[in-house]
């Protein structure tokens, strides 16, 4: 007799009394231009700037994102244990703004478009949580940040980004660290989960260390715990964050196209996120590298949801002390 086939995700809708949406955990849809405020607005985009070689390989990443927390959708108001509470508080307001229009061939018109598009939710007073989307993509979302102040960037991944170019390309996914450091609106930056071998030389990581970077690699992580990454976060400060989904070990998302043992856990992450949100005002949130092609059974959606969920959680909970 055959064995029973796997169950799939969507029938667990009814056990939450939930059905399918379109939108990140059935929030209310909203053109950008119509997200003015709103406290949190998301939005979707596949790519920046691909290199020739690997082309847009994380297309499809913020639907398939979505997906995997499609059968817990219309829960907004239930018990989330990872928050203490619902994910958004009473009177604190999100929305999904969709996907972007992304153009593979057209790096320059992508940018500007998510650049336009993080900008505009900022003007109308929404945090900005963007689903990517390669490592590109946060170069672009952090130059909306100009002219707001001053940022500190927390980076949770297991490549450093600092090569000045690769294959001819300074705004690809190998770079978006240096390019942030040289970006004057952002004072420092925290990396997070550094572990193995990637595109960045010795020469990249000195450099990285005489511009100031602090470095938690995921080997002092295992050794003396998450809490030295969240005492490396500077305090009452604007924070970004960027999420690359190698920062966590494969086993927990094996979506990515960089694998490499040894990474954070969900919980070591939820933490440094928690902890992040206790330290400093999270000012804009990425989840970067997810590939869908290599997810299994949805696995990987699933936690790049949940922690999109905790920043969403995070941010609600620091828009109601304003």
């Amino acid at each position: 007799m055959p064995a029973e086939p796997p169950r799939a995700p969507a029938q667990l809708s009814a056990i939450y009394g939930t059905g399918s949406a379109a939108t990140f955990f059935g929030l209310p849809s909203a053109a950008v231009a119509d997200a003015a405020g709103a406290d949190i607005a998301i939005f979707g985009a596949d790519t920046a700037t691909p290199y020739p070689a690997a082309g847009a390989y994380c297309a499809g990443a913020p639907k398939a994102i979505r997906a995997g927390v499609g059968n817990r959708v219309a829960v907004l108001g239930h018990m989330d244990f990872d928050l203490g509470g619902a994910m958004l508080p009473q009177g604190v307001t999100a929305v999904d703004c969709g996907d972007l229009a992304i153009d593979p061939n057209d790096s320059a018109g992508n940018r500007a478009a998510i650049t336009a598009a993080t900008n505009t939710l900022l003007d109308g007073g929404a945090v900005p949580v963007l689903l990517g989307g390669d490592d590109s993509v946060p170069i672009p979302f952090f130059h909306a940040f100009e002219g707001r102040g001053a940022f500190t960037v927390l980076q949770i991944d297991a490549h450093i980004d600092w090569r000045d170019e690769l294959q001819g390309i300074r705004l690809g996914l190998s770079s978006p660290m240096r390019r942030a450091s040289e970006m004057g609106w952002i004072e420092h930056i925290v990396q997070v989960g550094a572990r193995g071998v990637g595109s960045a030389r010795v020469s990249d990581f000195e450099d990285a260390r005489a511009a100031g970077v602090t470095f938690i690699t995921a080997r002092e992580v295992a050794a003396h715990g998450i809490q030295m990454a969240i005492d490396a976060i500077p305090l009452g400060k604007n924070l970004l964050i960027t999420l690359d989904c190698d920062g966590l070990d494969p086993s927990i998302i094996p979506a990515v196209i960089g694998v490499s043992p040894g990474g954070l856990s969900y919980w070591q992450t939820v933490e440094l996120l928690h902890g992040a949100a206790q330290r400093s005002r999270i000012a804009g949130f990425d989840l970067v590298e997810f590939m869908p092609e290599r997810d299994i059974q949805q696995q990987g959606a699933l936690v790049a949801g949940r922690l999109v969920a905790n920043a969403i959680g995070l941010i609600a909970r620091q828009r109601m002390k304003r």
